[in-house]
């Protein structure tokens, strides 16, 4: 209480950063005032006069730092060449300090120029990926707090249409002064072709060069020059395989990147957040193209699948033999869990589950079974559920294991298959076996890795398939096209060209899909986007949506997030969730309503989950005689065509998550203006009014509030009308992992009838509930990848600076090869002999072992 009394009185944390950031705005209008006066030519001479304050502010210390790199590029002494390195870095700390108070000065004049250059071209035309667009803007002032925000290395959370891209250009154009170079990342590169073009126009302008990765060839002389802009625009993944790539060349000349100076991340959630749990990897092929050993072990595992499908099928038609009269003995209860446990997404169960008392039983059962107490019926009381099945899935972990009837299905002849000896047990028989010589130890051993090899690499093609056949969906998770499986972005619905799912899944989607299963690939050099990006001295963000998940932003990246307040007031009217029992219901509802906007010329945005709901949308607005568009992964290289034309009147577009598209939905004329008709209620026309603008409408909750946050930004920008609706069921995937039984137990409470919509607080909330625990849970992994990283990224920058030592000094690098090989030797050596100073005691033989499977000497 107190809290929102205090936010009443004085505001927000936001707003009072707001506030505090106010005089600096005041101050670029009065340069503003001052620069009016000036010629076009005096303005873009301001870029050389404000990069020599910078200059004459860390002149010295960069001097001094460039004597310390050269000394320390001559000197061939390892000790005291680390004592230059160490300097070097205290001299760099320095260097940035100065070169970032100086920034922090002359931010006002220099936010001031870029504000009078915009005012000075409008009007003025260009090109930007082959289409003419005429400049016509200049930035309001709440884009101005917007780019103080980004400049102080913090996430500016602006929401959509308040022109981020726009934003950007000044703190870009005030850290590029410093002549180290300012990065933007955007999510696709589209958006970095079509950025740099139109931003370009006023960088150039203004004395700027701009260079766009993604217009070149990775390690090319034009893609080093985009680097050796003072801006560069391209794709995150772009920018981290670059680095990747810089550091698996022979010359120097070959490297394309520079210092990681300042970077701008756009849509900072989507990359930093949502891509954060998949690393970069550049692999490198092992043995043939393709690879037969997926294909030979698919149709036994298709055939598990099948089996498994049967015996759910006979436990749920048992259950519903034993339901009479909506009463569920416990007996049948038990059936409805173990068919959970082997199919929860069988359209039998998800449609008996719906049915009143059935879900709570079952979730009672779950519970029963977790907190591992007895089973009440005298058939399973001794009996483990999970024996009946041939496979138990987890779909919250997404994880999938056998059971012993699995195993046994899979392999009759050779129960041992699935049991995988222990290696540490056996090698140290090996090695402690004194009938052994040291040459035959080595030979037992690559004998006993072999067979282990041989047995895990089967276990494992065979748990790959089955992950595949029962977790991961055609048209949900991947797509097939001219006989390739494609990645489908859960986040974004693209298709991930080029990227393939590791560990040999990809292979498993492949064989179980029949198309050619190509060859597993092994590693040559990866990174975490995290690791990634926390190289670069000062890094922000930009989002529309971020405040949700700014606990991770700052504990990994040390990013603060900033709520900038919009330009006029948001009219968008967020409606309360509409939930349905099924799936099937929830849909009619949803063409009932397109119908009725469409009748009245509003603009429609139907927002999805997966192509798969997409393309069944597709099918009933056809059939209701509804003209659409579709915008996914199949249809994507017509995606600014199609986001272009959505915002016209009675316009119907369906879009998987519309997460980082980039593209503003912009109003056609007359769609802001209220429209009425008449409805007949209790036996007359009633006249109703609908607010004009663009109407969202969700098909299904998303795991992360935030892409949820993100559809219903697509209405409402710079003020205009517009409204969100979201249509859920009990049946959506995260009402079913994740929904608590209070749901279940409301629903039957409420006594709803087919097509009967609920809404109520208790629900809303529920599902928020189970959003954040979703969240709760994708953060923990993300947390979990970056620590493994962090003990690589440690080896990683070791290789890596001994690789830029290599290539800078060339045949010097054998000397500092023997230095370790020689630490290596003493190690092993020392270890074998502590504690035995006389030369007779020494056990040779052992030393011999020890060198010759430590260090490979045969």
């Amino acid at each position: 209480m107190m809290k929102q009394l205090l936010s009443a009185v004085m505001g927000n944390r936001h707003e009072r950063e707001m506030k505090k950031l106010r005089p600096l705005v005041e101050e670029i209008h009065r340069h503003e005032a001052r620069l009016k006066d000036l010629s076009d030519e005096e303005i873009q001479g301001q870029t050389a006069r404000l990069r020599e304050r910078i200059a004459e502010r860390a002149g010295t210390v960069k001097t001094e730092m460039e004597q310390v790199r050269g000394a320390k590029h001559d000197c061939a002494d390892p000790v005291e060449r680390e004592k230059l390195e160490e300097r070097f870095h205290l001299l760099e700390r320095e260097y940035k300090k100065a070169v970032a108070a100086a920034a922090d000065e002359i931010l006002p004049e220099a936010f001031a120029t870029v504000r009078e250059a915009c005012r000075r071209l409008l009007g003025s035309k260009f090109m930007v990926t082959g289409h003419e667009m005429t400049w016509d803007m200049v930035p309001y002032d709440v884009q101005l707090l917007g780019g103080i925000v980004l400049h102080r290395g913090r996430i500016a959370e602006m929401a959509t249409g308040e022109g981020k891209t726009l934003v950007a250009t000044l703190p870009l154009y005030l850290n590029a002064l410093a002549g180290h170079g300012s990065h933007l990342v955007t999510v696709n590169n589209y958006l970095a072709r079509r950025d740099s073009q139109w931003m370009g126009h006023l960088y150039g302008w203004l004395g700027l060069t701009v260079g766009c990765i993604d217009d070149t060839e990775p390690s090319s002389p034009a893609r080093r020059a985009a680097y050796r802009a003072d801006i560069t625009y391209g794709t995150n993944n772009e920018f981290g395989f670059d680095y990747l790539r810089d550091n698996m060349v022979f010359t120097l000349e070959q490297r394309v990147q520079r210092e990681h100076w300042y970077a701008i991340v756009d849509e900072v959630d989507s990359i930093l957040v949502d891509e954060a749990r998949t690393p970069l990897i550049i692999s490198g092929p092992v043995g043939h193209a393709e690879d037969d050993k997926y294909a030979q072990y698919n149709r036994q595992v298709a055939e598990l699948v099948r089996r498994q499908t049967a015996v759910v099928n006979t436990l749920i038609a048992e259950a519903e033999r034993m339901n009479q009269d909506g009463k569920l003995p416990e007996e049948a209860a038990v059936r409805l869990y173990q068919a959970q446990l082997g199919m929860p997404k069988n359209k039998k169960l998800l449609k008996l589950m719906n049915e009143p008392g059935i879900k709570v039983a079952v979730q009672k059962m779950e519970l029963a079974y977790i907190g591992d107490r007895k089973l009440p019926t005298k058939q399973q009381q001794h009996r483990d559920l999970e024996e009946a099945l041939y496979y138990v899935l987890d779909e919250k972990g997404h994880s999938v294991h056998l059971t012993d009837k699995g195993h046994h299905a899979l392999s009759p002849d050779d129960p041992e298959l699935f049991l995988v000896p222990d290696i540490s047990e056996a090698v140290h028989r090996i090695e402690k076996d004194p009938d052994l010589s040291p040459q035959d130890r080595v030979t037992r051993r690559r004998e006993v890795e072999g067979e282990y090899a041989a047995k895990s690499e089967k276990l494992h093609i065979i748990h790959k398939l089955l992950q595949a056949h029962s977790l991961y969906e055609k048209e949900v998770d991947y797509l097939v096209q001219d006989g390739q499986v494609l990645i489908v972005d859960e986040y974004t619905g693209r298709v991930l060209p080029g990227r393939r799912w590791a560990d040999g899944l990809h292979q498993a989607v492949e064989a179980k899909e029949g198309v050619t299963v190509k060859g597993e690939t092994q590693t040559l050099a990866t990174i975490t986007l995290q690791n990634f990006f926390r190289m670069y001295a000062k890094l922000a963000g930009m989002t529309g949506t971020a405040e949700t998940e700014e606990q991770e932003f700052y504990s990994i990246y040390g990013l603060e997030v900033n709520v900038i307040p919009t330009n006029k007031p948001v009219r968008r009217a967020d409606r309360p969730d509409r939930i349905y029992r099924t799936r099937r219901e929830k849909y009619n509802a949803v063409v009932d309503e397109v119908e009725r906007l469409h009748q009245v010329s509003l603009p429609v945005l139907i927002g999805t989950t997966s192509v798969d709901v997409s393309e069944t949308l597709s099918k009933m607005l056809r059939r209701a005689g509804l003209k659409h568009e579709v915008l996914n992964a199949k249809y994507h290289q017509r995606e600014a065509e199609i986001v272009a034309g959505a915002g016209q009147a009675g316009a119907i577009t369906i879009a998987t998550n519309m997460a980082g598209r980039g593209t503003d939905i912009k109003l056609g004329a007359g769609v802001t203006e209220a429209r009425r008709w008449k409805e007949p209620a209790n036996g007359k026309e009633v006249e109703q009014e609908e607010v004009g603008g663009l109407h969202i409408i969700g098909t299904e909750r998303h795991e992360s509030r935030r892409i949820d946050r993100q559809l219903r930004g697509r209405s409402g920008r710079q003020g205009d009308p517009g409204s969100s609706l979201f249509f859920l069921s009990l049946e959506d995937d995260l009402m079913r992992l994740f929904g608590t039984d209070r749901i279940a137990r409301y629903m039957e409470k409420s006594g709803a009838e087919e097509g009967e919509v609920i809404t109520g607080k208790l629900v809303t909330a529920a599902i928020e509930t189970a959003q954040k625990r979703v969240e709760l849970q994708n953060f923990q992994q993300r947390k979990r990848l970056l620590e493994y990283d962090d003990v690589m990224n440690q080896q990683r920058e070791v290789i890596y600076s001994l690789r830029l030592f290599a290539l800078e000094r060339g045949e010097e690098i054998k000397a500092e090869a023997r230095r370790m090989i020689g630490s290596a030797l003493e190690h092993v050596v020392s270890s074998q002999l502590a504690g035995l100073d006389q030369p007779e005691d020494w056990d040779r033989p052992a030393l011999h072992a020890a060198l010759q499977l430590q260090l490979l000497l045969i």
